[in-house]
């Protein structure tokens, strides 16, 4: 009988340090979260994660890295977690065309359907999930170039015109 809890206990500590183990990185909160860790580039340096899922993490500079649109990542980088979302969002700017537009928030669809979307204040940019696997790896940038992005009050005042181009050729 003490064999049997001694084995118990053993698993116990097992499964105990493998679960914990992965929520000691920020990567294994984001999958416990139904996120998928390539949300964050490789190279942080320490993060902070608290009961409300209120996260902040800390790169040594900033960077980008590439999907299908370039992404640059501040040095701190902060958001609210709940199940397949984050909130809040600050630090994570996507561009578009020419353009860098903050990220404000990210939510990934039912997860059966394979995208995810980013909440860029004026309309939601949607990936395929599988972008997102892993973390990737993220070059550095210098301060001024993190600048460029268009601010909320920015993307309020101003109307981007659509041009269209017609062809009169039959």
């Amino acid at each position: 009988m003490a064999p049997s809890i001694f084995l118990h206990f053993i698993f116990f500590f097992f499964f105990f340090m493998v679960v914990n183990g992965e929520q000691d990185s920020i990567y294994g909160i984001l999958k416990a979260h139904g996120l998928p860790m390539g949300l964050l580039p490789k190279g942080i340096t320490r993060f902070d994660f608290d009961g409300t899922g209120r996260f902040e993490v800390h790169l040594d500079q900033p960077c980008k890295t590439k999907f299908e649109s370039e992404m640059h990542y501040d040095r701190n980088v902060s958001g609210t977690l709940s199940y397949g979302q984050i909130g809040e969002l600050s630090g994570i700017s996507a561009q578009e065309l020419f353009l860098w537009f903050p990220v404000k928030g990210i939510r990934v669809d039912v997860p059966t359907s394979g995208l995810i979307y980013f909440d860029v204040g004026v309309v939601f940019k949607q990936f395929p999930l599988s972008l997102f696997e892993s973390p990737r790896d993220c070059l550095a940038v210098q301060e001024s170039e993190s600048g460029d992005s268009i601010g909320d009050a920015e993307l309020s005042s101003q109307a981007i015109p659509k041009v269209q181009f017609y062809s009169h050729y039959s």
